[in-house]
């Protein structure tokens, strides 16, 4: 059972996504809240797998809602839900920590799926706004620390590869033969040995710095 949590500031569309999610099979929603701060007093109680996020929310905002979760739950998935597109606002909140982003006019099929792929260690993200990703990355302006071997075991650089070559948690752990746990134990100790928060970053520090 995947444990959804969803922060969203417009009623209908909070119920709504609390109505899909408790409605098929396999996920539950973990909760729905209105506000970021209501959302992070509540975080380590609701403990959920998957976070729905929004960006324009009234008082904290979800860019910082996302790095506030993240100091809290360093390897909660969190997934942007909103209507921006502009790349900017994309880049903030995936250096923020978030592990994808789709936009509300996502149908309900493939927002499930991407909740899915997010829970199982993908970085899901319409095609456009991988593309507005990329081209950020290649514009040089993401500030990443100077060259260093980074004290990545053996094993680290095993998983980072994997990673770079776009397989989620579940497909590096039958490559590597070992738990899907292993693999996010792994990943922690990579976030914090490259000074990143989401899988983005690693992989974008990874293939800049030639790591694997």
């Amino acid at each position: 059972m995947i444990r959804v949590a969803i922060v969203e500031d417009n009623k209908t569309i909070r119920e709504g996504l609390s109505a899909l999610i408790n409605g098929t099979d396999e996920f539950s929603c973990a909760g729905a809240y209105h506000t970021c701060e209501q959302f992070l007093e509540s975080l380590k109680t609701a403990l959920p797998d998957v976070v729905l996020m929004d960006i324009g929310l009234p008082g904290i905002n979800g860019i910082e809602g996302v790095r506030r979760a993240k100091q809290i739950i360093p390897e909660l998935n969190i997934l942007m839900l909103t209507i921006y597109e502009e790349s900017e606002v994309v880049f903030d909140a995936l250096c923020a920590g978030a592990c994808g982003y789709l936009v509300k006019k996502t149908p309900p099929a493939r927002l499930l799926e991407a909740i899915k792929d997010i829970y199982e260690g993908g970085s899901p993200m319409s095609s456009h706004i991988a593309r507005q990703v990329i081209k950020r990355f290649q514009q040089n302006k993401i500030n990443l620390p100077e060259n260093s071997d980074y004290d990545l075991t053996l094993r680290e650089k095993e998983v980072l590869r994997l990673l770079t070559e776009g397989n989620n948690y579940q497909e590096i752990a039958d490559k590597l033969f070992i738990s899907v746990d292993t693999v996010r134990h792994h990943i922690r100790n990579i976030y914090k040995k490259l000074h990143v928060h989401s899988q983005t970053e690693a992989v974008a520090t990874a293939l800049r710095k030639k790591i694997v």
